[in-house]
């Protein structure tokens, strides 16, 4: 399947870092091509020529762009990737690598050190949610929304519990 959307993502002067450090979360993650700034325009960036410009790089089969650039913009909660997780093994894995601030998260939602939000979630809450009746959906809401890492057996006995 060819992807037609790539998220750009700008970083703060530390793109070839911050791919790192993904590099190093997620596995069979690759950088696919790196562009250097030229001299042209170094006095309206900044950069002088040879610098990193971009860096493509895959995650889990999606790619992205990190752009570095400058202190301009930054990353908020309101733009997000969502991590679907098997077991609460994966579950625990991403969120020890990725959360900066895990007691200020919440409901699997979370901040890394560089300011971009991901969502750790179990496979099972989105199945849930679509099959689950009112009543079993409602129960798994009340246990999810308190939570900060999830808990899928949480999740799991609340779907599972009798009315």
């Amino acid at each position: 399947m060819t992807q037609n959307i790539t998220p750009n993502l700008w970083f703060n002067n530390n793109a070839k870092e911050a791919i790192d450090f993904y590099l190093s979360v997620f596995q069979d993650a690759k950088i696919l091509h790196t562009d250097y700034y030229t001299e042209v325009g170094e006095d309206i960036t900044g950069h002088k020529k040879g610098d990193i410009l971009t860096i493509e790089f895959e995650l889990l089969g999606t790619r992205f762009i990190a752009i570095n650039a400058g202190p301009e913009f930054k990353f908020n909660p309101s733009v997000s990737f969502s991590v679907e997780c098997n077991t609460q093994e994966e579950i625990d894995y991403y969120w020890e690598k990725l959360s900066s601030v895990p007691e200020a998260e919440q409901c699997g939602w979370l901040q890394d050190k560089y300011g971009l939000s991901w969502q750790i979630v179990p496979k099972q809450l989105a199945e849930m949610l679509k099959d689950g009746t009112y009543e079993q959906r409602k129960r798994v809401f009340e246990v999810y929304m308190p939570m900060k890492k999830v808990i899928m057996a949480d999740l799991e006995k609340a779907y599972k519990e009798k009315a």
